[in-house]
C-alpha cells in the first residue's frame, strides 16, 4: 500500500511517499480502508520534533512511528475473528493516537479503540477531522472549563480547526461567543455562530473593555499574563499549545489566585474519555448541530505541499488527505 513516511525530523521535504506492507488485522482489530485522513498542525510539530519535550513521546532522534497521522474515516474491509462491534462494509471514523499511521491507504484499529460508525449526513473528509478540532475543543470547553449557559467565551484563532469547532460547541452549550481572527475570515466565523468577531489586525481584544469567563487560545498566540485583565473574577485561560511560560503559569495559578490557566494534551487522555468525546461528537453531527470546515484537500503524493500550506499558519478550518474515492 502507499503511505507517507517520515524517517527524520525536519521541514516538509522529509515526507516521502513509499510502498509498505498492507497491515493485517489481529483477532480484535478491524482493517480500515482509509478514504480521508486529517492533516493537523500537531502533526507538523511532530514532523519537526519541536518543541523538544515532545520527542520524549515521539522519538529522540527520529520519529518512532514513521507513518504519521491520527484522524481517519473509511470503510471496514476486513475484521479479526473476535470482532463483534463492526462488520465488513461499515463506514467508520476515529483516531489512531498511539501508533498513528493514518497517512496511508489502510490501517488496523482495535474494535474497542477510538472508532465508531460514521454519521450518514457527512462525508469522509468531514468525518476524518472531527478528532482534531471537535474532540480537542470538547475537552477544553466541557471537561476543563465546564462551560455553562450564558457565559462569555473568547476564542483566539477562531477560524482554524480548533477554533471553528469551539465556536459551534460553545454556542451549543449556550455561551456568548467572541471570535478573534483576520478580516478575511470574519464572515466564516460569524457563519459558525459567533456573536461578535474581533479583527486582530485592527483591534487588541485585551483593550476593548469586555471580560470573559473562558478564554480559549487555540493557537498559543496570547498568554495568561496578557489576558488576565479581561478574565472575570474566576475566569479560565486555556491553551493546547504548551511552552515553558504556560507550564509555569499553570503551576502558579493552580495554587494562587482565582483566575486560572490550563493546558491539556487531549491525546494523552484515557481511551475511554476520548471515545466518549467521539460518541458525543457523532450525536451532534447526526443532529446537524456540528459541521467540519474543510479548507483544502490533498493526495498522499502531495504531502509536502500539504505541510507547507499548514506551516503558513493561514489555513481555515481543516486540511485533509483524500486517499480513496467513494
Amino acid at each position: 500500500m502507499k503511505a507517507v513516511i517520515t524517517t527524520k525530523y525536519g521541514g516538509p521535504e522529509v515526507l516521502q511517499l513509499d510502498t509498505v506492507a498492507k497491515p493485517q488485522p489481529k483477532s480484535n482489530e478491524v482493517l480500515v480502508k482509509i478514504y480521508s485522513a486529517s492533516i493537523t498542525r500537531a502533526e507538523t510539530m511532530m514532523r519537526t520534533g519541536y518543541p523538544l519535550i515532545g520527542r520524549l513521546f515521539t522519538g529522540l532522534s527520529k520519529p518512532n512511528n514513521p507513518i504519521s497521522g491520527t484522524g481517519f474515516s473509511g470503510i471496514v474491509e476486513a475484521i479479526g475473528d473476535e470482532v463483534s462491534k463492526f462488520n465488513i462494509g461499515d463506514q467508520v471514523f476515529g483516531e489512531s493516537l498511539v501508533s498513528f499511521g493514518t497517512y496511508a491507504e489502510y490501517i488496523c484499529i482495535d474494535e474497542n479503540g477510538i472508532i465508531t460508525k460514521k454519521p450518514h449526513n457527512i462525508d469522509h473528509n468531514q468525518a476524518a477531522v472531527v478528532g482534531d478540532g471537535g474532540i480537542t475543543s470538547m475537552n477544553f470547553l466541557k471537561k476543563i472549563a465546564q462551560i455553562k449557559k450564558g457565559q462569555e467565551v473568547l476564542i483566539i484563532g477562531a477560524s482554524g480547526s480548533l477554533g471553528s469547532a469551539a465556536i459551534q460547541l460553545a454556542k451549543h452549550y449556550g455561551a456568548n461567543v467572541t471570535g478573534v481572527c483576520s478580516a478575511a475570515n470574519k464572515k466564516m466565523v460569524f457563519s459558525l455562530g459567533a456573536d461578535s468577531v474581533v479583527d486582530y489586525m485592527k483591534e487588541d481584544v485585551t483593550q476593548l473593555g469586555k471580560a470573559y469567563d473562558i478564554i480559549y487560545d487555540t493557537v498559543g498566540k496570547s498568554s495568561f499574563k496578557l489576558c488576565k485583565k479581561i478574565l472575570t473574577e474566576e475566569g479560565k485561560y486555556m491553551s493546547p499549545v504548551l511552552n515553558f511560560s504556560l507550564l509555569m503559569t499553570v503551576l502558579w495559578t493552580s495554587i494562587f489566585g482565582k483566575k486560572k490557566a490550563y493546558f491539556s494534551a487531549t491525546g494523552a487522555l484515557s481511551k475511554e474519555i476520548i471515545k466518549s468525546f467521539l460518541e458525543k461528537m457523532r450525536e451532534l453531527i447526526e443532529a446537524n448541530k456540528f459541521k467540519s470546515v474543510i479548507d483544502k484537500t490533498y493526495k498522499l503524493e502531495s504531502a509536502v505541499r500539504a505541510h507547507q500550506y499548514i506551516d503558513t499558519g493561514r489555513k481555515k478550518g481543516n486540511v485533509v488527505f483524500e486517499i480513496h474515492k467513494v
